[in-house]
């Protein structure tokens, strides 16, 4: 049984991935163009600087063409991303098979999709949130790496804490007063290590290359004048959304397809239940 849970999340996974990628392609692959456009830029003026100054140019070349990593290489990280997380999703799903209570199959696939959503995905954003290219310090990179992952693995460990706690909470409070009592602890939870984690800002300053901000100002040339101007507010908002609706329909798809799926699993219709019983 665990394992046609694990293939149907696997599969409602997959074709979540695919959706995502066609959304990024539509929505977000042009803000990463842009984002590319201005690094380019940025890069060339540089250049432009260092070569007034005497500095020897640095040749940077990509393996790969931005069509091949627009479309191939994304749509390919999207749908293997996304059969990764339904195989997760599943595995969390078959933990809690039979320990929900009265829930239908069906509404148990879309609050585990939920809770994935939640603990992958928007909690961390929150903290660390997505950057096109032209973002970031390359030096603190494995840093923020690494704490987006400490991120979402306390989120995760939050989320299964509150299911714990909400159900010893319920049979002295409710149902509904448990809820909200767990639902405060993990905000308050969450908030605390948010805190206490650095930002990306607080890492790139540090590094005495970006300001408290992260986002790279106007380059400037010797005299202070402004030779190419800082990364635009609208774009890195447009594609941290599209990002975040990326995933919003990622984990979306995987509770509405896999829904279905597990019903017709567990839960038999009355023709098939009379073949069995039979």
């Amino acid at each position: 049984m665990e394992k046609r849970i694990i293939w149907r999340g696997v599969l409602a996974g997959a074709v979540a991935g695919l959706l995502a990628f066609l959304f990024a392609r539509i929505f977000a692959e042009p803000q990463i163009q842009q984002a590319i456009d201005y690094e380019d830029g940025r890069d060339h003026a540089q250049e432009t600087l260092n070569a007034a100054a005497g500095i020897p140019a640095h040749e940077h070349a990509d393996p790969f063409s931005r069509a091949v990593q627009g479309n191939v290489g994304i749509g390919v990280a999207l749908i293997l991303f996304g059969a990764a997380m339904g195989a997760l999703f599943a595995v969390a799903y078959a933990l809690y098979l039979g320990r929900s209570g009265r829930l239908r199959p069906r509404s148990l696939a879309l609050l585990v999709a939920g809770g994935g959503f939640l603990g992958f995905c928007l909690v961390p954003f929150v903290k660390y949130p997505a950057n096109p290219p032209a973002i970031g310090n390359e030096d603190t990179i494995r840093q923020r790496s690494g704490l987006y992952l400490l991120m979402v693995l306390a989120s995760l460990l939050f989320l299964v804490l509150v299911v714990w706690l909400g159900k010893r909470l319920q049979p002295r409070f409710g149902n509904w007063n448990a809820t909200l009592l767990a639902g405060a602890v993990f905000v308050v939870a969450t908030g605390i290590v948010m805190l206490l984690l650095p930002s990306s800002g607080e890492l790139s300053a540090n590094a005495s290359l970006h300001s408290a901000t992260e986002t790279p100002g106007p380059l400037t040339d010797p005299t202070g004048r402004i030779v190419f101007p800082g990364f635009p507010a609208d774009v890195l908002f447009s594609f941290r959304l599209y990002s975040l609706g990326a995933q919003l329909l990622l984990w979306a798809t995987i509770g509405l397809v896999f829904a279905p799926l597990a019903e017709r699993l567990l839960a038999p219709g009355p023709r098939t239940a009379g073949l069995v019983t039979a």
